[in-house]
């Protein structure tokens, strides 16, 4: 196997494990917010991310004023996308959240279409069917979908955008996965703070003692070193050696780990048209990832071209 072969396998790996992650952090939020305010908590999460990742800043002094300018637009994207989701993770079931925004693995295809001019397969026109479908089921209905459901699926519109923005952006080889991670952690932070200091000030509470409250603590650390630092930058990692449309499908388990998670560690309990709902959801992934499976050494030889141009 090549060595660019070599690199996608490692990180689709990592991507499976970003799902893992990811589906079980529904359940770590419900209980971090059960101690402490939703701004509060992102700036907290964000910020100590921010400041782990401070030193990878200074890679940035190589990188064009245009690729910069970039990333730092494409950073802007990730508060509005934690704010839904932290929003309506507060508003709705952790199991639901986690089924729900699972729809950004049917979205990407289309915004990538629309962005980067890649058609969709008409295998994923189905996908995008089904998804809708187990969305309707795991809401109780599209037509009045509940607070938080409306902000989970917004958040999933804004990580399908976010992806193939990512995507443009990672174009630059000068640009490192784990300096744009920390430009996206430093801008989740800031915007979570300006928000707060601006419309919500009631979001400003002192922290739980680390005595009292280690169960917030233990969240806070596995939201830091699982969920956001290595979770954020295998995604970044593998943006730029694959395609968004991929990246998402490979992430298709995470609604799957989630309502696992919630129903063995928060005793949430699903109806039959909620788990069905799901599993079409998670059909839909495996449906959209198939075609892909088939092309993927011809899409490899492209991108390394693209990426010897850049």
């Amino acid at each position: 196997m090549s060595k660019q072969g070599n690199l996608i396998w490692i990180s689709d790996l990592m991507l499976l494990a970003v799902a893992m992650v990811w589906g079980t952090s529904y359940g770590v939020v419900k209980v971090a917010l059960a101690f402490y305010p939703v701004l509060g908590l992102l700036a907290l999460r964000f910020g100590l991310t921010f400041v782990v990742l401070s030193p990878a800043l200074r890679s940035l002094r190589h990188v064009k004023a245009s690729s910069l300018v970039g990333a730092l637009g494409a950073s802007v994207l990730l508060p509005g996308i934690f704010l839904a989701e932290t929003f309506g993770i507060s508003l709705t079931r952790a199991s639901n959240a986690a089924f729900l925004i699972s729809l950004c693995v049917v979205l990407t295809p289309l915004v990538e279409w629309a962005l980067l001019r890649r058609k969709p397969l008409p295998v994923e026109w189905i996908a995008v069917g089904l998804s809708l479908a187990g969305a309707a089921l795991v809401s109780g209905g599209v037509s009045v979908p509940t607070a938080g459901d409306a902000l989970i699926l917004l958040a999933a519109l804004l990580r399908a955008l976010m992806v193939c923005v990512t995507k443009r952006v990672m174009r630059d080889p000068a640009l490192a996965p784990l300096s744009v991670t920390a430009l996206q952690a430093g801008a989740v932070a800031l915007g979570s703070v300006i928000v707060a200091l601006i419309a919500a000030p009631d979001q400003w509470r002192a922290l739980p003692t680390l005595a009292g409250h280690r169960v917030f603590w233990m969240s806070i650390a596995y939201l830091v070193i699982a969920c956001t630092l290595f979770a954020f930058f295998a995604q970044n990692f593998a943006v730029k050696r694959s395609s968004p449309t991929r990246v998402s499908l490979l992430m298709g388990s995470e609604p799957a780990f989630g309502a696992l998670f919630a129903y063995a560690w928060l005793g949430e309990h699903l109806a039959l048209s909620a788990w069905m709902g799901g599993g079409l959801m998670v059909l839909a992934s495996v449906l959209a990832v198939a075609p892909w499976q088939k092309n993927t050494g011809a899409s490899l030889e492209v991108h390394a071209a693209v990426t010897n141009e850049a």
